[in-house]
């Protein structure tokens, strides 16, 4: 009988949401997509030095200074490990915009056009990259710019359907709605627990794939951030999941039947209501949305404490 992880691949692209070479080439994903967190850990391996190491090199000798040289080196580094990624799926990788940019759409711009010149300087095409963007106002503006000069994003940090149909309007290729940290938002504020399938992050994913599909946007949307199994069995059908290693293992390791849960057709058929974009909507709407507020705000924390330790890791290095 097929594993389950292989079953959910007849039905989804499945994304490996990992730093770890090794793991892509365990479960062979299409594509993989990091964030600093996941770099930051794999950089304390010793068996990824070598890579840091080298992305470091040519500013042993540089005439930068200051946050001029850490920016330069950060670049260099998000940019060799996604590479180093390139060489194990035959999709896609997603590299993340610095988190502190998050409420500057030039800073955003100038940040992932940076980004893909280091790609492009490489060798590697647009098509084999997207950008990862915090779903703030700010970043969905700097993806509408993004797209028309053909650097694809992935708009990520996304917990509502404003966001997602903000990014929409946008133009922009895929999004990453963080399914399991909506569930815990939901457990600290009831204190109930939830199945699969009352599950708040994967009702929210459903509502944003029937908006997609029944009003004919071609954003990919990729589930993200699974504390279980059970959530991403619960969106089979989906367009992508990104799945972190331990869960790909359990879906490896289970031969029981998958079903499609999602699907075009059933979504066309939905009686669900267009919502209206513009700045002042999207702010509004947003802020009413106590738990995308509180689960954007905290994830941009979260990603800039960890940018800050790399540099720190890299500037002792150099």
């Amino acid at each position: 009988m097929p594993t389950q992880l292989d079953q959910l691949k007849q039905y989804t692209t499945v994304v490996a949401d990992t730093g770890d070479f090794r793991q892509m080439e365990e479960f062979t994903p299409q594509d993989a997509t990091t964030n600093p967190s996941l770099i930051l850990a794999a950089a304390a391996k010793p068996e990824y030095r070598p890579i840091l190491e080298a992305a470091l090199a040519p500013f042993r000798s540089s005439k930068l200074r200051g946050a001029e040289l850490t920016d330069a080196m950060m670049n260099k580094v998000i940019v060799a490990f996604g590479l180093e990624i390139l060489k194990r799926v035959p999709g896609r990788v997603s590299s993340e915009v610095d988190a502190r940019l998050s409420f500057d759409t030039d800073g955003t711009v100038k940040k992932a056009r940076e980004l893909m010149a280091l790609y492009e300087e490489a060798g590697i095409g647009r098509e084999r990259v997207l950008i990862k963007i915090a779903s703030t106002w700010e970043g969905i503006q700097a993806a509408r710019v993004l797209e028309q000069e053909g650097i694809h994003c992935n708009l990520t940090l996304l917990f509502s359907t404003i966001q997602a149909v903000a990014c929409a309007e946008a133009g922009v290729r895929l999004i990453s709605p963080f399914v399991g940290r909506i569930l815990d938002w939901y457990r600290a504020s009831t204190g109930l627990e939830y199945t699969a399938e009352t599950d708040p992050g994967v009702q929210s994913v459903r509502t944003i794939y029937n908006y997609y599909k029944k009003f004919g946007y071609p954003v990919q949307i990729m589930g993200a951030s699974f504390r279980n199994k059970g959530e991403v069995l619960a969106l089979a059908g989906c367009d992508l999941l990104t799945i972190s290693p331990n869960l790909l293992a359990e879906l490896a390791a289970s031969d029981e039947p998958v079903a499609p849960a999602l699907s075009p057709e059933a979504a066309k058929a939905s009686d669900i209501e267009r919502l209206p974009a513009d700045e002042k909507s999207f702010r509004f709407l947003f802020n009413e949305d106590a738990m995308a507020t509180e689960k954007t705000a905290e994830g941009i924390r979260r990603f800039s404490a960890d940018i800050r330790k790399l540099e720190a890791l890299l500037t002792s290095m150099l």
